[in-house]
């Protein structure tokens, strides 16, 4: 079963994502949870797959996309931690480190992340914390 998350977008700013996507570059990416970071010993290039529930614009902390979509995205070459979205999900939804994204990761390795359950992560970003003091937009 899954473990849910809300977590912040993080990346560079809109016209060096820009830049990065058109080179197909590692342009924006997202934290896996410590805990599953350290139950599935997270390794560069591991596969983590599941569900792209929401996006909420960092402006307002307002939904703006809920695309309800499976996803299988890989980790940094660098790191097991860090979950890179690919370029096309980054010009779909217009994503920028000025976004924050709601999953479920199903999928580790292709082995089941919470056998039997369902886990709220302790990344769940709150709610009152979702409204950024200076965004960007996406720039396309």
């Amino acid at each position: 079963m899954p473990e849910k998350c809300r977590v912040v977008v993080c990346g560079f700013d809109p016209m060096l994502v820009k830049g990065y996507v058109a080179a197909n570059a590692r342009a924006c990416w997202w934290h896996i949870s410590d805990v599953l970071y350290e139950k599935f010993n997270m390794k560069p290039g591991m596969k983590v797959s599941g569900e792209l529930i929401r996006i909420y614009s960092g402006k307002d902390g307002k939904e703006c996309a809920a695309p309800r979509e499976a996803f299988e995205w890989e980790t940094s070459k660098e790191t097991g931690l860090v979950v890179l979205f690919p370029s096309e999900a980054i010009k779909k939804y217009k994503l920028t480190e000025f976004h924050f994204v709601e999953l479920r990761i199903d999928k580790i390795d292709g082995k089941d992340v919470y056998p039997g359950e369902t886990v709220v992560s302790k990344k769940w970003w709150p709610d009152d914390r979702m409204k950024m003091a200076f965004t960007l937009d996406y720039q396309a």
